[in-house]
């Protein structure tokens, strides 16, 4: 039976890229595939379009309890929407709300899950949610973090970094393949390779080499420049596709931010290779258990 292949990640970790790199790989064509039509080759998760379609009812009428309930029915019809296995983007956590699971286990067919050094992540994280870097490093601790509904699409339920990660890293049963943002900037040929292993799809080196290029940071950033990107803020305050780069926390957060997502986020950083056994943070990661 075909199933979902979720594209999880905590927000700002690379899962816009690996959407744009799957399409371009699956696809093969001859010029990249147009950001604006990534949601084309993959569903987002909770989007109004999808739940005011499925319940007859408009957003403004559906409560956060009603959301949920409606979970259920929308990942069977995203799993049941092509006769194989669909791919679904979305950073909720595995977990329940108002009683109901975020991700549905009966319609998931297994999990890419693509993670990113916390200490980076909080400095996309601030840029894209205007927040100050302060405010970011405290927000990747709390477990009741949360992204507001906007008006394209309900509430996302994130937690902590390090609760976002080990739910999907630790999900009993679930077929995944566990990716870092850092490998997929300085090795993408391997760090992509896993990927379409995971998929079981034809490897073919040169389409593989010609997806990269087409979903580099350069490419991306190069659209969202002269198309706009549908995802990015509305108000223009910065752009998706700001920085890309490996290490950006070294120069931008002040040394207590770093001590304090060290802290909040030591075990799990120290299992992805983050941070030294004493907790000291390395800006280029060492191997981990997935490598």
């Amino acid at each position: 039976m075909p199933g979902i292949i979720w594209l999880a990640s905590f927000p700002k970790s690379g899962n816009t890229w690996m959407r744009a790199f799957l399409a371009n790989y699956l696809m093969d064509p001859s010029e990249p595939v147009d950001i604006n039509d990534l949601r084309f080759h993959c569903y987002g998760d909770g989007f109004w379009l999808h739940l005011e379609k499925l319940s007859g009812r408009k957003k403004d009428d559906l409560t956060p309890e009603d959301v949920a309930k409606l979970r259920p029915r929308l990942h069977a019809w995203f799993a049941n929407s092509q006769n194989h296995d669909v791919f679904v983007k979305t950073h909720n956590i595995i977990g329940k709300l108002h009683g109901t699971p975020l991700i549905t286990p009966s319609a998931t067919a297994g999990a890419i899950y693509i993670v990113r050094n916390p200490l980076d992540v909080a400095v996309s994280f601030a840029h894209h949610y205007q927040v100050s870097y302060a405010r970011a490093a405290q927000l990747l601790g709390e477990p009741k973090n949360h992204v507001p509904r906007s008006e394209e699409q309900a509430a996302m339920l994130l937690g902590s970094w390090s609760q976002h990660v080990r739910s999907w890293t630790e999900a009993k049963g679930m077929s995944r393949c566990l990716v870092r943002y850092e490998d997929m900037v300085r090795t993408p040929e391997a760090a992509f390779g896993r990927v379409l292993e995971f998929l079981r799809v034809p490897f073919e080196s040169a389409r593989l080499a010609k997806a990269i290029e087409f979903s580099s940071f350069e490419k991306l950033s190069g659209q969202e420049k002269s198309g706009g990107f549908r995802e990015a803020r509305p108000d223009g305050s910065t752009s998706f596709f700001r920085s890309g780069a490996v290490g950006q926390w070294a120069e931008e957060l002040e040394q207590e931010q770093i001590e304090r997502i060290c802290k909040d986020q030591r075990e799990v950083m120290q299992v992805l290779g983050y941070i030294t056994p004493e907790g000291d943070p390395l800006e280029t990661p060492r191997p981990c258990a997935s490598d």
